[in-house]
């Protein structure tokens, strides 16, 4: 085994790139190479040992480790072996174990495996609840401590828990694949790291089991949809008296008559009159509060403009005021006329000269230039 430090040993940086290390390797390699010395065993030795550091560093992994530990990573692995076998760190399971220990408590897995999953409620809101908030009563099918046992998972305290003996308590067992050690669940105790020796006939051990139940939740005003609120402590209870599940609510917001939401602002598409248009006047519109909200519409306004009225639209999440209220005119030309309304456009018709309508008269204004050049 080569006694000094491999990047020294080929004469490279700590640093150096893939393309650098096997350079080295080559030309120190061509130099020591047994059949350019007749079989000389120094060199033949030599040679060995390029080939042992090369093998080390080429490797990501391998080299990450060394660059850690040094040849302890390797203790007993040896040129060409398993560099990650027993001896030193006991393998390369116990160099994960201590880069990432103080992550790993033991028996923080084992309340981590038994604890209950997480819970996802889809709720539906008004425009109305989501700007006042709401409470809201929900019904829940899900995994809660057993009635029967009360949640021990067993008949009697006295027989209750005992260490399992394929994880020896640790609640998870390892698997050699190559030159990693995977860690799963154990399947015997299902991560609890105990069995019951008279499991309870209504939970079949685990000390819970299927029940409905009610929750009261508050919804803070403001929630949008695709909102996500937690309730911490409410999903599926854990095994055997291990730590509950959270509860997720994702808000989802019903199709309101009126309003549109973008953000905090609420867009209300208003079709006017043309005469309302060319004139001005005012619609009003109710806000979520109950009060009306007035908008004046000023003379001469154009289809697709928007008049904003501060103040009046949606809660700001765990803030405070409120957003605005955006109306889009939207100029209705009329379909339905009486003839003597047809007669006042007639009228109104012939003594127009074009800078009524300004846009207009520029557009006509260009296809002449366009038609006469």
């Amino acid at each position: 085994m080569v006694e000094q430090d491999y990047y020294d040993f080929l004469g490279i940086q700590r640093g150096a790139d893939d393309a650098a290390i096997k350079a080295a390797y080559r030309r120190m390699a061509k130099e020591c190479h047994p059949d350019r010395h007749g079989g000389c065993a120094e060199q033949e030795a030599r040679f060995k040992a390029v080939s042992e550091a090369y093998d080390i560093l080429k490797d990501p992994q391998k080299r990450a480790a060394y660059d850690r530990f040094g040849k302890d990573a390797f203790r007993n692995g040896g040129p060409g072996g398993d560099p990650f076998g027993d001896g030193g760190f006991n393998g390369f399971s116990d160099i994960f174990s201590s880069i990432f220990g103080e992550f790993m408590d033991p028996r923080g897995a084992r309340q981590n495996a038994a604890r209950g999953a997480d819970l996802r409620y889809d709720l539906e809101l008004s425009l109305e609840e989501a700007y006042v908030g709401a409470e809201k009563t929900l019904t829940i099918d899900a995994l809660a401590q057993c009635e029967k046992c009360s949640g021990r998972g067993c008949t009697k305290a006295s027989q209750c828990a005992q260490t399992c003996s394929t994880c020896a308590g640790m609640g998870k067992v390892r698997a050699q694949q190559g030159f990693f050690v995977v860690e799963r669940g154990c399947p015997t105790c299902r991560g609890s790291g105990e069995i019951i020796a008279d499991p309870c006939g209504a939970c079949a051990g685990e000390g819970r089991a299927i029940t409905k139940r009610r929750l009261s939740v508050k919804i803070p005003a403001g929630v949008d949809e695709g909102t996500r609120i937690r309730v911490a402590g409410e999903g599926e209870s854990g095994i055997r008296g291990a730590g509950n599940g959270d509860l997720y609510i994702f808000v989802h917001m019903k199709r309101h008559p009126i309003f549109a939401r973008d953000g905090t602002t609420l867009v209300a598409e208003c079709p006017v009159s043309f005469t309302t248009a060319a004139l001005g006047g005012a619609i009003t519109l109710p806000g979520l509060d109950g009060a009306e909200i007035e908008i004046k519409i000023p003379a001469g306004i154009q289809s697709g403009e928007q008049l904003r009225h501060r103040g009046a639209g949606m809660s700001i999440l765990n803030g405070r005021g409120r957003g605005d209220v955006v109306a889009r005119i939207l100029v209705e030309t009329p379909t339905r006329m009486s003839a003597k309304q047809k007669k006042l456009l007639e009228d109104f018709r012939a003594t127009e000269t074009g800078d009524e309508c300004p846009a207009a008269k520029g557009f006509f204004k260009r296809v002449r230039e366009i038609f006469a050049g």
